[in-house]
């Protein structure tokens, strides 16, 4: 067993679904599976499984929970607020069996001992506005996806439009094609298929206006809820609105993450070694959260072609012999590191007044 053993008395692991939430109580000593039960994912099943807890738990407990972002959301809020112990466990290993038995029962009990058998812990992310923040980048990029489609489902309907209308509208940029169809118009003397080849363009050209002034607009929120959370990370080069949200909802809160080596491997930018023989060398890692490594990769990209630093650290590894691929890994590292830094740094800088104080 691991530390946790010597730190609680029992381990709740909760299998979590969309309407039913399972918990089982086990031995941290042990491992031994004590009592489980179903309950609703509503107020009333939050508080039946609080007080099972409190009748098969009496002392240290703590609480090991799949999917505490998703369908575990819920309980997880509840338990917080009465001030239980609360650990995210991501969904366990289910060996293959024979009979191919699975209940929801067995996957709690696995859960809890998944905790058990775990050297490091993670807590649940935050809400309040670190959710805010994940809610806006959600819906901002179903806003910019939706509007690559549109795009694309336009530039078709152009190469296939009527002649009179394909000279009209193939030249110019993605802005202009967009902005000439939104203001096309018909005439009773055009063709059906003109008229109707002119409804559709104009359709879809005002359909990606409208879902580029809606991501526009959830932009200008989240650099609001960054400018208040951290204004830190807006003044580091290469880092905007967006790309500072990603980290803020990537690290949650202060003393989630133990260090900026757990964050590198989080983002997917720790290096693996790849040695053999007379090479040493390190190869890329395509694990972890993508896109918090998106947005590293984002900032390392806009460094490289703006920022003098970077571009004299690129120069010199390449001199090295170092390809562009293991310079990108090499800054991302770096870049990881940088804004764990700062994000503990300023979280920890009101403490600091406080105690001053």
């Amino acid at each position: 067993m691991s530390m946790l053993a010597d730190d609680v008395d029992f381990v709740i692991g909760v299998d979590t679904h969309r309407d039913t939430n399972t918990a089982a109580v086990v031995n941290a000593a042990t491992g031994a599976a004590l009592a489980d039960m179903q309950c609703t994912t509503d107020a009333l099943g939050y508080k039946r499984v609080l007080a099972f807890a409190n009748k098969h738990s009496t002392t240290r407990r703590v609480w090991a929970i799949e999917g505490t972002g998703s369908y575990g959301s819920g309980l997880t809020t509840f338990l917080l607020e009465h001030g239980e112990w609360v650990v995210e466990i991501d969904r366990p290993g289910r060996p293959a069996r024979r009979n191919g038995a699975k209940t929801d029962e067995l996957d709690a009990v696995r859960a809890a001992r998944e905790a058990l058998s775990r050297e490091h812990l993670a807590a649940p992310r935050a809400r309040g506005d670190r959710e805010a923040m994940r809610v806006l980048m959600t819906a901002r990029q179903g806003a910019v996806v939706a509007r690559t489609k549109a795009i694309g489902q336009l530039k078709a309907l152009i190469v296939n439009a009527p002649e009179s209308l394909r000279d009209q509208l193939r030249r110019g940029t993605t802005d202009q094609q967009l902005d000439r169809c939104s203001r096309l118009r018909t005439l009773p003397s055009h063709s059906l298929e003109h008229r109707a080849t002119v409804r559709a363009l104009r359709s879809v050209a005002r359909r990606a206006l409208m879902l580029e002034a809606e991501a526009a607009e959830y932009e200008s929120e989240l650099e609001d809820l960054v400018s208040a959370a951290c204004p830190e990370l807006l003044d580091k080069p290469g880092v905007g609105a967006i790309t500072a949200a990603q980290f803020l909802v990537s690290w949650s809160h202060s003393k989630r993450i133990r260090n900026e080596a757990a964050f590198a491997t989080l983002a997917g930018v720790a290096p693996i070694p790849a040695s053999s023989g007379a090479t040493t060398r390190h190869r890329l890692n395509r694990s972890g959260d993508r896109q918090l490594n998106r947005a590293l990769h984002t900032v390392a990209l806009s460094r490289l072609q703006h920022d003098k630093q970077t571009k004299d650290y690129a120069a010199k590894r390449e001199a090295e012999g170092k390809t562009s691929r293991d310079i990108k890994r090499c800054l991302k590292r770096a870049i990881a590191r940088e804004i764990y830094r700062t994000l503990e740094t300023h979280a920890a800088a009101p403490q600091h007044a406080q105690n001053a104080a």
